[in-house]
C-alpha cells in the first residue's frame, strides 16, 4: 500500500510538472484523450514570438517553426464552413488534435458560431483577409490594408470569450507574397505564416490523392507545417487517413500558440528555426550572398614599403645574400694555370681567327699534307724501279749505271719543304698585321 501510494503521488505530481510546463492550452496525449485511447494526440505546445521570426514556412522563406524530427503543425485555411468545419472540427476532437486555422473575414461575419467552435475547441484562430483575393502580389498597399484589416475586424468580433484573443498570424491567400504586404503586416507585430508542404486539396484532384501528397511531402521533409483546407469535401474524406498514417509512422502533433506578457516564447536556438540545420559533416551547398557596398571614397592605397613591416633597408637587402657554405664552396675549386689558355702564335688557331687569315690558313693546311703524298708516291716508285733493277741487272748493269738520272730522295727533299715552311708563316703574319 505504501509503494502504491508513493507511485501515484510520483505520478501526479509528474502530470503538474508537465502542464505547468504547457500554461495556456494544455497539450493532450495519447492516453489523457479521453474515450480514445489510441488517439494520436497533442505532443506539446509551441509558444512563439512573432517579433522575434516573422516569416516562416520553406515553401517561400529561409526559416520554419522550430520542430524536431516528425513534428507536424496541422493548419486549415479559408474556414469557417459549417458543413466541412464542422466534421474536421469532430474529427480533431476526438483525436485530441490541436490546430491553427486561418479564417476569412467574410466567413466569419457570416458564420460567427463556427469561429467560436474553434476557439471553445482550444485551437489557434488567425486570419486570412477579409475577402480571399489572389492579388496580394500586386495590388495597391492600401487595398492589402483594407483586406487585412477586415478579416481581422470580423474574425475578432465572432470571439465573445475575452479570455481567448485572436492570434497575430496571418496567411496571405494563394501564398501571393509582397514585400509591401509583409512589411506592413510585420510592422503591426503580426507573423506572417507560409508553409513547408502542401496537399493540393484546393485542386480538382480525389481524396486518395490528397492524403498520399500529404504523406509523401510529410516523408520527404521528416517534419513541418502542413498546409489543409476545411472548406473542401475531399479534404474531409482524406484526414481520417491522414491522421491514421501520421499515427503508424511515429509523428507528432505540436500546437503552436502566440507568447503574450503572461506566457513567454519557448527559449529556442536562431539554428533550431531552419528546417535542417546544416552540421559539421554537411558542407555548406552555396556561398551566402555578398552584399554591394558602397565605398566612401575611390582613391587607392599607396603601396607598403619597408618601414611598414617594422624592416630595416640599410641592414635587409631585398636579395638574399650567400650562404657561407657556398662561399666555401667557391674557395675549394683548383685554380687554372696560364698555359692552359695559352695559344701559339703560328697555328691555325690564330690564323683562323680573323677573316683575312682564313685563306692563308687553309693553304697551310694543304701544304702540310704536299710533302706526305709526295713521299708516298715517291716510295711506290722507288719501289717497282728495284723490282725492275733486280730481274734486269745481270744484262743492264753498266747501262743502268751510266744512264740513270740522278735523282733525289725523300730524306734529302723535306729539308727543302721545311725550310719553305717557316717564309710562308712570316709573309702571313705580315699580311695579317
Amino acid at each position: 500500500m505504501i509503494g502504491s501510494s508513493v507511485v501515484v503521488r510520483t505520478r501526479s505530481w509528474i502530470v503538474l510538472c508537465l502542464g505547468l510546463l504547457t500554461v495556456g492550452t494544455p497539450a493532450a496525449f495519447a492516453g489523457d484523450c479521453p474515450g480514445h485511447p489510441d488517439a494520436l494526440g497533442t505532443s506539446r505546445t509551441l509558444v512563439v514570438d512573432p517579433r522575434e521570426h516573422p516569416r516562416i514556412g520553406t515553401m517561400q522563406y529561409r526559416e520554419t517553426l522550430p520542430l524536431k524530427d516528425h513534428e507536424v503543425v496541422l493548419t486549415f485555411d479559408d474556414g469557417p464552413l459549417p458543413k466541412y468545419s464542422n466534421q474536421i472540427l469532430k474529427m480533431l476532437d476526438d483525436e485530441c488534435i490541436k490546430a491553427t486555422f486561418f479564417i476569412i473575414g467574410g466567413q466569419a461575419k457570416a458564420n460567427p458560431e463556427g469561429v467560436r467552435k474553434l476557439v471553445a475547441a482550444g485551437h489557434t484562430v488567425g486570419t486570412h483577409s477579409m475577402n480571399h483575393p489572389l492579388t496580394f502580389d500586386r495590388m495597391p498597399i492600401e487595398k492589402a490594408e483594407a483586406e487585412i484589416n477586415g478579416g481581422i475586424e470580423w474574425t475578432s468580433a465572432a470571439m465573445t470569450d475575452p479570455s481567448r484573443q485572436l492570434a497575430p498570424f496571418f496567411r496571405i491567400p494563394g501564398l501571393m507574397r509582397a514585400d509591401g504586404v509583409e512589411n506592413y503586416l510585420i510592422s503591426r507585430g503580426i507573423q506572417v505564416w507560409s508553409a513547408d508542404f502542401p496537399a493540393d486539396d484546393w485542386r480538382h484532384v480525389s481524396s486518395d490523392r490528397v492524403y498520399q501528397l500529404a504523406i509523401q511531402r510529410l516523408e520527404a521533409k521528416g517534419k513541418g507545417i502542413l498546409l489543409l483546407h476545411d472548406i473542401q469535401a475531399r479534404t474531409v474524406a482524406a484526414l481520417p487517413k491522414i491522421i491514421r498514417d501520421l499515427k503508424a509512422r511515429g509523428y507528432r502533433i505540436v500546437h503552436v500558440v502566440p507568447a503574450t506578457a503572461e506566457l513567454p516564447a519557448t527559449p529556442t536556438t536562431p539554428v533550431e528555426w531552419l528546417l535542417h540545420p546544416p552540421t559539421e559533416t554537411v558542407p555548406i551547398a552555396r556561398w551566402p550572398a555578398v552584399p554591394n557596398f558602397v565605398f566612401t571614397q575611390t582613391r587607392t592605397l599607396p603601396a607598403p614599403s619597408l618601414a611598414d613591416l617594422n624592416a630595416q633597408a640599410g641592414h635587409q637587402p631585398l636579395l638574399p645574400r650567400k650562404t657561407m657554405a657556398q662561399a666555401n664552396v667557391a674557395a675549394t675549386l683548383p685554380v687554372p694555370g696560364r698555359d692552359l689558355f695559352a695559344i701559339p702564335e703560328g697555328s691555325i688557331e690564330v690564323l683562323l681567327s680573323t677573316t683575312l687569315s682564313r685563306r692563308a690558313a687553309t693553304r697551310m693546311a694543304m701544304a702540310a699534307e704536299t710533302p706526305r703524298a709526295a713521299r708516298g708516291k715517291a716510295g711506290k716508285l722507288h719501289g717497282s724501279r728495284s723490282a725492275h733493277a733486280a730481274h734486269g741487272a745481270p744484262k743492264h748493269a753498266a747501262q743502268a749505271g751510266s744512264t740513270a738520272p740522278k735523282t733525289t730522295s725523300p730524306k734529302t727533299a723535306s729539308p727543302k719543304s721545311a725550310a719553305a715552311h717557316p717564309t710562308r708563316v712570316a709573309s702571313l703574319k705580315k699580311r695579317a698585321q
